[in-house]
């Protein structure tokens, strides 16, 4: 935002003081002319952004609106404010003093304006305030991610900002349930398909409408294990026009132990990661007791991928009425998951001591943590990178078995649409606490798209230039 000048509460220094100089003060006409309309393109040019689409920006239903706030008259001239509207008035005549015997006419013309300060005076405030400085935030490249997986799609937009971090500049996220009914049927449901080509054109708006750097779009489970996955993504190019590619299950591994690197602190020597997801479930054992890179994907040593999320083991076991029982039928399915992974024993010699914690980045561990701070709202902020401790973990789990379909839809970290899900995410995330034992678990509210826009990033090369110094890509 443009600095603003009040020349006129400049107090004149040493009036009447010897060697004073007497300087005539003339004032800008154009002082106070209207500025440019807050987020108007500085080139005036359409951006092109992905897939060919060129933006068609329309304007803020704001914009171009006069408050009493923007300095300006209902006319459009300049309002000057305080001390400066009584003197402009007085000295344009609008505002005349009969006094003194002073006729209303001989008044009403303007004196010249005097400013006397000493010779050595510092230098006024029109000639010491620098220009502002050009802010290169439009400047910065834009990448995107998408993630359509089983149960959400989501849509992450940002700039890069310091080195290994970015700043998010929009955001999408539903519920769309793509993998619905696929455990069964072994294909993706028209109704299902549907809904996640109905999410994908908001992306795809929302991308046409940025000149796009690179972006990386991906699909995980439920493209992948559908026999009709390929049909799917044909008809989101064209309803769409995005074309998804479908990772692999090692890359999808990667890619949540990318976006969750800053949250593993200095002097940690070993992590147990997993992503529960809708209907996979990624879990990488990551070492870095010895010298530790940038990044965190380099000291994967053992990773497994689940043929189980939330979605697939709640449409097994039910999800709606959980008991006991049910429960741990559910653990116990899913611990013997756990125990065919070859690798699973590669961190054990740093599993006892305190430098050892587990990572989870998951709609579970994130509702678990929204229901142990007792949100009325889920805020995001308060939830990533909380830790917890066992207690805490088994606390909020044996809450969620105590309460009922309704009392669980009723809470508004876990609602309708997470409601049936849950109980199952519990089990997957008990299994796993079971075979890798911890005192303390950290939640990510981050993960794939989080890795994405990292390693995009990071093969740019953004970090290594100057940006906030001008340079340009």
């Amino acid at each position: 935002m443009a600095a603003t000048e009040n020349l006129d509460a400049c107090a004149a220094s040493g009036n009447g003081s010897r060697g004073a100089r007497r300087t005539l003060k003339v004032e800008d006409p154009e002082a106070g002319a209207k500025a440019p309309e807050a987020g108007a393109s500085r080139s005036g040019r359409p951006q092109r952004g992905m897939n060919g689409f060129t933006a068609n920006r329309k304007h803020h239903p704001l914009a171009g609106a006069r408050s009493g706030d923007d300095g300006q008259a209902s006319d459009g001239s300049p309002q000057p404010t305080g001390k400066a509207k009584k003197r402009r008035k007085r000295k344009r005549g609008r505002k005349v003093f009969a006094r003194d015997g002073v006729r209303p006419a001989e008044a009403a013309a303007p004196a010249e304006r005097i400013e006397v300060r000493p010779a050595n005076a510092p230098p006024s405030i029109r000639e010491a305030v620098q220009p502002p400085r050009r802010r290169f935030n439009d400047d910065l490249p834009v990448f995107a991610a998408l993630d359509l997986g089983t149960n959400n799609c989501r849509l992450l937009v940002a700039v890069p900002t310091k080195p290994g971090q970015f700043r998010v500049i929009d955001a999408f996220s539903r519920i769309v349930r793509l993998g619905e009914g696929l455990s069964s049927t072994g294909r993706l449901s028209r109704p299902a398909m549907d809904r996640a080509v109905e999410a994908l054109k908001i992306c795809g708006d929302k991308l046409a409408g940025r000149s796009i750097r690179r972006a990386r779009l991906i699909a995980t489970e439920a493209c992948r294990a559908a026999e009709n996955g390929s049909e799917f993504l044909a008809r989101v190019e064209t309803e769409a026009g995005l074309k998804l590619e479908i990772i692999d299950r090692r890359t999808e591994a990667r890619l949540a132990v990318s976006g969750c690197g800053s949250l593993v602190e200095r002097g940690t020597d070993a992590v147990v990661l997993f992503d529960i997801g809708g209907g996979s479930s990624e879990i990488a054992l990551i070492d870095i007791s010895g010298q530790r890179s940038p990044r965190l994907a380099n000291h994967i040593v053992s990773w497994t991928s689940l043929p189980v999320g939330v979605v697939s083991l709640a449409e097994r076991f039910g999800g709606r009425e959980v008991t006991r029982q049910v429960f741990d039928a559910m653990v116990a399915d899913v611990t013997g998951m756990l125990q065919a992974f070859e690798g699973r024993d590669r961190i054990n010699h740093l599993m006892k001591a305190s430098r050892f914690h587990l990572l989870g980045t998951s709609g579970t561990v994130t509702t678990l943590a929204g229901v142990h701070l007792g949100l009325e709202r889920y805020d995001r902020r308060r939830v990533d990178g909380l830790w917890m401790d066992n207690a805490n973990v088994d606390l909020m789990i044996e809450k969620l078995l105590g309460w009922d379909f309704q009392a669980r839809v009723a809470n508004a970290c876990i609602g309708a649409d997470r409601a049936d899900l849950v109980l199952a995410g519990c089990a997957i995330l008990e299994a796993i606490r079971r075979v890798w034992p911890s005192e303390r678990l950290r939640v990510a509210d981050r993960g794939l798209r989080e890795g994405i826009l990292s390693e995009l990033m990071a093969d740019d090369g953004v970090w290594r230039r100057n940006w906030r110094s001008g340079a340009r890509p």
